[in-house]
């Protein structure tokens, strides 16, 4: 019974997401998913109190694929150098994954993602979270020297945060197949704007 439950409940979400991608959240209304899942407005109410509440639970069903993808960058066993370059390309790729499976940025959907302000809120408590273990494995492997890994993890958060508008809308692009990317994003996380300026001048003198 409660697989069905879920299965039923999963399928108005897939529905919901759909139309909001396609008509936008304002413009879908408890009746408009009633119908395109085929069910009644009873079975809709039964699971979702408001259109903010099943709007809620698109955006959390998204963020889910995104924390299965840093999850999976965690779990790799590689040096926690490594480990944090590929965890910031990844949550810029799978972000802006997220727009593109929801219709065009026309729609606003991304930016109609964080204005649900809890949903944010458990997302960056969790990402801090990543952030911390992989920090903590670096100085435990002797690769990072710091004093206070939670303050440096909340930094490169808010870094990372500052980033993703301009990658999804194409201003910036970085890949993380490309040696030349890879090197950009290391030189700021582990040299700074200093020690990078310094190499550059030593490989013009040279």
């Amino acid at each position: 019974m409660t697989s069905a439950i879920s299965k039923t409940k999963k399928n108005l979400i897939d529905v919901a997401q759909q139309l909001f991608a396609r008509k936008g959240v304002e413009n879908t209304t408890m009746n408009d998913i009633a119908e395109a899942s085929h069910r009644g407005r009873r079975t809709l109410y039964t699971y979702f109190s408001s259109k903010y509440d099943i709007y809620k639970a698109v955006v959390e069903s998204e963020l889910n694929v995104l924390y299965g993808k840093l999850e999976e960058v965690l779990s790799r066993d590689i040096p926690a150098d490594e480990k944090l370059i590929m965890l910031a390309f990844t949550r810029l790729n799978a972000i802006k994954e997220v727009v593109t499976r929801n219709g065009t940025l026309r729609a606003n959907f991304f930016r109609d993602i964080w204005q649900v302000e809890n949903v944010r809120k458990e997302f960056d408590r969790k990402e801090i979270h990543y952030l911390e273990t992989i920090i903590q494995d670096g100085l435990d492997q002797g690769i990072f020297q710091l004093n206070d890994v939670r303050q440096t993890a909340e930094i490169l958060h808010y870094a990372f945060k500052g980033l993703e508008v301009p990658a999804i809308r194409g201003v910036m692009k970085l890949d993380y197949n490309k040696k030349e990317d890879r090197e950009i994003i290391s030189g700021i996380l582990f040299k700074g704007m200093y020690g990078r300026l310094m190499t550059e001048a030593g490989k013009q003198e040279s």
